[in-house]
């Protein structure tokens, strides 16, 4: 990493999350736009009631990350088309979907400093609403106007390795011995596979080469692990108020994260013990005290240590693209997901 992205790199941890945000996507913001337009447009129905879910839903998507990685990376490889808008539209309808639905698993009840929908409406209708976003943005990927067998492909393939890292996430509650390599797998296919395949979109949609695109594909998978590993870490460390939504649900849920992963094997005897019991029997007492232990141990700043390793490794992969800067967003972007706080 050269000076000029570390110093904006540590001067982006000093501001705003919006702010910096804002700066990053500069470059494709009337694109970025145009997907949100989009978006709006296609979350709509005819009937009252289904509208008003269906709206709720799109409100709670967030930095609209995953379609600005199709689109930042498009533009940084070649021309933006079309095509790249409109694959920013499902690739954010996809996440949407998961979101909806970890809502229900988590039992959560605030997402973006808003209901969730499981919350408002029930768990039956958000798991509808989860798969009316997946059918809508499985038809929208077979309208692509350039080659939309390999658009559909790729995105089946990933929402496929993203149901089935959730699925494992879920059959490991409660499994207090998991490994880190499990947990490294898990993240990897629930959240690191969505933001790989947007990136290779964005390259394969603007003529990458097969390198440039396994490099693109590289760079986003390991910004998603940045990003989830961080994201674990707002749960046991982060506040309702500043994060929006709700917290400590992996503890809630017995889910071994990887500062907790770390914590356990760090420890002996009793200490162990009592650890294993706080997260046997979960509750806000215990939320505290497990993170005081893990604060203790190094558990957070090894997970955040990991992190930025990976947006390291993120930062490695932008090799192959000339300097630019849209390159200079990808790298400062790597970095501001893997020192989260909201």
């Amino acid at each position: 990493m050269d000076s000029s992205t570390t110093t904006s790199v540590n001067t982006a941890a000093t501001r705003p999350p919006s702010a910096v945000v804002a700066d990053l996507f500069g470059p494709i913001l009337p694109a970025l736009r145009r997907v949100e337009d989009r978006l709006q447009s296609e979350l709509t129905s005819s009937d009252p009631l289904v509208d008003e879910v269906v709206r709720h839903g799109y409100r709670l998507g967030g930095k609209r990350l995953r379609p600005a990685l199709v689109l930042l990376v498009g533009n940084a490889v070649g021309e933006l088309t079309s095509a790249h808008e409109l694959l920013g539209v499902v690739v954010e309808m996809i996440h949407t979907a998961t979101l909806v639905h970890d809502d229900v698993l988590d039992e959560a009840q605030l997402r973006r400093h808003v209901d969730t929908v499981n919350a408002r409406w029930g768990n039956e209708k958000s798991v509808l609403l989860g798969d009316f976003l997946f059918s809508q943005a499985f038809y929208l990927a077979a309208t692509v106007d350039r080659d939309a067998a390999t658009a559909c492909q790729l995105i089946g393939r990933t929402t496929n390795r993203v149901c089935h890292g959730e699925l494992r996430q879920t059959l490991a509650e409660g499994d207090l011995g998991l490994s880190q390599a499990d947990y490294f797998d898990i993240i990897d296919g629930k959240t690191a596979e969505l933001c790989a395949c947007c990136c290779r979109l964005g390259a394969v949609y603007a003529g990458a080469s097969s390198e440039v695109a396994d490099a693109m594909e590289s760079y986003g998978r390991n910004l998603g692990m940045a990003f989830q590993i961080a994201d674990d870490l707002l749960d046991l460390t982060g506040d309702e108020a500043t994060t929006g939504k709700t917290t400590g649900a992996d503890l809630a849920k017995q889910k071994m994260t990887l500062p907790l992963i770390y914590t356990r094997d760090s420890l002996v005897n009793d200490p162990r013990l009592a650890l294993e019991e706080w997260l046997k029997d979960p509750s806000s007492k215990s939320r505290a005290e497990v993170a005081k232990l893990v604060e203790a141990v190094g558990g957070f700043a090894f997970a955040q240590k990991t992190a930025i390793e990976y947006a390291n490794r993120a930062v490695a992969d932008l090799a192959v693209l000339e300097e630019s800067e849209l390159k200079h967003s990808l790298a400062t972007l790597a970095f501001f997901a893997s020192r989260r706080d909201a």
